[in-house]
């Protein structure tokens, strides 16, 4: 092999782009200065837009020179491939895999730190550590990586041409990070054809087509610039027609250009008008079917080589190539060296197409049979090399089906890799294209099964088909067959359909044998019937749980699943809160979650550790519903479960915070809790219960119009979602309507709330305290009915028996009592919430109570108590309620009590 090239002759693509490249350099030249000068630093987003030889790569590698010319820039560059399109966090690795193989092993652990584990696997430098990675985790991960990369090797450069052939993985961390650009030391630019942006990535076509984003978008050659060409490689004396006419066969392509001019001067044409005439068939030779016959002319074996080169793609190896194509090394060299004489092929030891256009018809004129034959046996070499299903996956998914139960096997290996490294959508390709091989008749319900499985965080109706395919076929055996069943009910009720979660199990329990895994469809109907807002049969499903649970010791997980569905059902109920709290502890073991249990177990799900984390925050035992949150905030990152799970566990922490009377804190870990689920998209249940325990915080603190502009932002009112909110969502709304004085639809919203929990028995006045509110906005109008509402809060309170309930309960019902039971109400509202963890309750108390005893004459006492309300209002953070007890303590100051000190 001689392995030599043929002379580089000036490629037309910069022609005509000088305001183009006058941008770009000045974009460089100021990232560099601003790192350079230590002040404040941020980066952008470059968008080349341009249809296929419109000089985008070109235009990208001249940034990367001008890149060079600045000490310490560093460069990152990637490229799509139609042939890799398939392949998960492709651009990704070639971003980055380069600067990770120049450290050592010490230095990767060092450089990911925490991410190591997470991002690793995504970018092949760690085995994966567990059988599914969360996307948005690894995303994170790969976020640090070129955060870390910014900063420490500032400026940074990254490149990526090609863009609309990039994997969806990659494209969807590269959309989500763009956002990060401005506030680091980097400068991304990006080509990509905007008529080919692919439907697997909506998040980059949002990234392309917003206002936000201008892409500088590059035209075709005007018949000036092509002239200007064809005189500089044909000589001077070319004219007017025959440039014309170069211009008028490539439309002005720059690719297309260079093309016809090299042909035009390999065959020695005279640049004449006499020569124009030849001029369109020699352009056709350049792409498809005319590309096609000059490959032909080559030769068979030659022909037969180029084809194994495009079904490998990129970074095309010679001897695998040479495999392909069934023939010896010498000849696939001497192969090789025609195609690169012939402009068709270039590099050596690593070849690629010289344009993808080439590589596209290529690959198109492989026959169907020959390219399935190669495809397999790419697969094949790739598998024997050791790279694993995975890597393989793409060629495997080209293979025609026939039956072969080998190949099956193969792709469901492929899938569990796939899910391993946080690609679902991958792994989703690989079962589908199994189950149409077909598969053996005996393994389609576990294929089925798996790819149900395999969509359930991205698509639960794709997951509920599935599913639902399998369980119809026989053969599944048993303990997949109960786990498919809990599985395709989560996956409707990650779909908003409680009704057909709960109905699905039952269906599915009564055919299930006695033991754990009955238990546990026992389990799952009752959870999907209980969350339900609009329950049916509320009470009798509540009866029967206290039937099946009460006995039970907690000795197995499924037992220990039933009560806690029993407990949090019980503190719904506002039922004895001893006997709530003693099943509740029924299901830990010494004090914590049992082994197979845990937050990030995927046998029960976050669900059931979390009735029992939120049972305790209602329940007065906030130091245990802390720790189980704060441990899943810990297990949810340690896992990389980067999404709506993360969301949830700092959510309900901030709810523990906001219970303790720690505003500030809990609307801190809110807001994150928001940010986080916000990333996943809108509507979604978890923003409800962010949203709603967010006000709920905003109207504690006194923020009545940050807690409008929240509930505006997230349309937060009826229509309610399916599943129940932490707290009651319509009491909360109620109240918001109530702060900002719009009493009569207050008083609409709290009434039909009512009705609703009262209807199925659900009676807990922390959680909905809707009749309180409720009877605070008719009282003016209809003091006894308001009297009668609080009397039966208390009295539900009293039957829950927390301190904090009925001490609450006694102070909002002063709010309405007759003047002669206002003072005894606050006093033992007071006495209450003085053994109470939460704090901001106790607060409002002392405030209520110091002002009672102002009306009351009795101005030392109020000076005491409002003092201390006072005090312990500014360390929750409840500005209003501080606001409110220190005008008040000036008042008594002023009437001749013992002014307030500080």
């Amino acid at each position: 092999m001689t392995g030599q090239q043929p002379e580089r002759r000036p490629y037309p693509a910069l022609f005509e782009r000088e305001q183009e490249i006058t941008a770009t350099a000045e974009a460089v030249e100021a990232l560099c200065a601003r790192v350079a000068d230590g002040g404040p630093v941020s980066g952008g987003l470059l968008l080349y837009s341009g249809e296929a030889g419109a000089g985008k790569t070109a235009l990208l590698a001249q940034l990367r020179r001008i890149a060079a010319g600045h000490e310490g820039c560093t460069v990152l560059h990637a490229r799509g491939s139609a042939s890799a399109a398939t392949v998960p966090f492709n651009i990704v690795r070639q971003l980055l895999q380069p600067a990770l193989a120049s450290m050592t092993q010490d230095q990767r652990h060092d450089l990911l730190g925490a991410w190591y584990d997470i991002a690793g696997p995504a970018l092949g430098i760690a085995p994966p550590v567990g059988s599914h990675a969360d996307p948005q985790g690894v995303r994170d991960g790969i976020d640090w990586l070129v955060t870390q990369m910014a900063l420490t090797r500032a400026p940074l450069l990254i490149i990526i041409d090609d863009a609309h052939w990039g994997d969806a993985e990659s494209l969807a961390w590269l959309a989500s990070f763009a956002v990060r650009l401005e506030d680091l030391p980097l400068l991304m630019a990006v080509a990509y054809r905007p008529g080919e942006l692919p439907d697997h990535s909506p998040g980059f076509q949002e990234l392309v087509t917003s206002r936000g984003h201008r892409p500088v978008v590059l035209h075709s050659l005007t018949p000036r610039a092509v002239a200007g060409l064809v005189r500089a490689a044909l000589g001077d004396g070319a004219d007017d027609p025959f440039c014309r006419e170069v211009w008028a066969v490539t439309g002005g392509n720059p690719y297309e250009t260079t093309e016809l001019i090299a042909k035009a001067r390999d065959r020695g044409l005279k640049p004449a008008e006499e020569s124009a005439a030849l001029l369109r068939e020699l352009g056709a030779s350049s792409r498809g079917s005319g590309l096609v016959t000059r490959l032909e002319r080559l030769g068979t074996a030659t022909t037969r080589f180029a084809w194994a080169a495009s079904v490998l793609g990129t970074e095309i190896a010679p001897r695998r190539a040479a495999m392909l194509a069934g023939m010896s090394p010498a000849e696939a060299d001497e192969c090789a060296d025609r195609l690169r004489e012939a402009r068709i092929l270039t590099g050596v030891e690593q070849m690629e197409f010289v344009h993808p256009l080439i590589a596209t018809a290529v690959y198109q004129a492989v026959p169907p049979a020959t390219r399935t034959a190669m495809h397999r046996l790419a697969a094949w070499a790739l598998t024997n090399a050791g790279l694993g299903a995975a890597a393989a996956s793409r060629h495997l998914l080209e293979v025609h089906p026939d039956g072969d139960a080998e190949l099956v096997e193969q792709l469901r290996v492929a899938a569990r890799e796939h899910l391993a490294v946080g690609a679902p959508e991958a792994a989703s390709r690989c079962l589908e294209r199994a189950l149409s091989e077909p598969p053996p008749a005996e393994d389609r319900p576990a294929v089925l099964y798996e790819l149900g499985c395999s969509a359930l965080l991205t698509s639960p109706p794709t997951t509920i088909n599935h599913l639902r395919a399998a369980l119809a076929l026989p053969g599944l055996p048993e303990d997949l067959r109960v786990d498919a069943t809990y599985r395709l009910s989560q996956a409707y009720a990650h779909n908003g359909q409680l009704n057909e979660a709960a109905q699905v199990v039952a269906e599915h329990e009564e055919r299930a044998p006695q033991g754990a895994g009955r238990m546990r469809l026992q389990a799952a109907h009752f959870l999907w019937k209980g969350i339900q807002l609009e329950e049916e049969g509320a009470h009798e499903r509540s009866l029967r749980l206290a039937r099946l649970a009460d006995h039970l010791k907690g000795r197995d997980n499924s037992e220990r699943a039933l009560l806690a569905l029993r407990s949090f059902d019980a503190m719904i109920r506002g039922e004895d809160a001893v006997l709530v709290t003693e099943l509740n502890d029924r299901v830990l073991q010494d004090g914590r979650l049992a082994q197979g249990m845990s937050w990030t177990n995927t046998e029960w799900g976050f669900e059931i550790p979390s009735v029992v984390g939120i049972t305790y925050a209602y329940t007065d035992r906030l130091d245990q519903a802390e720790e189980l949150f704060t441990e899943a905030i810990r297990s949810f990152e340690i896992s990389g479960w980067r999404g709506a799970h993360l969301a949830f566990a700092h959510e309900f922490l901030g709810m523990v915070h906001f219970r303790r009377g720690n505003l500030d804190v809990a609307e801190g870990f809110l807001r994150e809790g928001l940010r986080l689920a916000d990333r996943l998209g809108p509507g979604l249940p978890i923003q409800w219960d962010g949203t709603c325990l967010l006000i709920d915080t905003l109207l504690a603190r006194g923020q009545v119009d940050n807690a409008r502009i929240v509930a505006e932002k997230y349309s937060f009112g009826p229509p309610y979602p399916p599943a129940m909110v932490m707290p009651d969502a319509p009491s909360v709304v109620g109240r918001l309507l109530l702060a900002l004085g719009r009493r009569k639809e207050a008083i609409a919203e709290l009434e039909a709330a009512g009705r609703r929990l009262e209807e199925r028995g659900r009676n807990n006045t922390l959680w909905a305290p809707w009749a309180l509110d409720l009877a605070v906005a008719v009282a003016t109008e209809e003091p006894e009915r308001a009297r009668a509402l609080a009397d039966q809060a208390v009295r539900n309170a009293a039957r829950f028996g927390t301190d904090t309930a009925m001490g609450e309960a006694l102070r909002r019902s002063a709010q309405v009592a007759e003047e002669g039971d206002v003072l005894p109400r606050l006093t033992q509202a007071v006495e209450h919430l003085r053994k109470s963890p939460c704090r901001y309750e106790c607060a409002a108390a002392l405030v209520d109570h110091g002002v009672a005893l102002r009306g009351a004459g009795r101005l030392g006492e109020a000076a005491v108590q409002l003092r201390e309300g006072l005090l312990l209002a500014e360390e929750c953070g409840a500005d209003g309620l501080a606001a409110r007890a220190r005008a008040e303590a000036t008042a008594v100051a002023d009437e001749g009590g013992e002014p307030v000190r500080r």
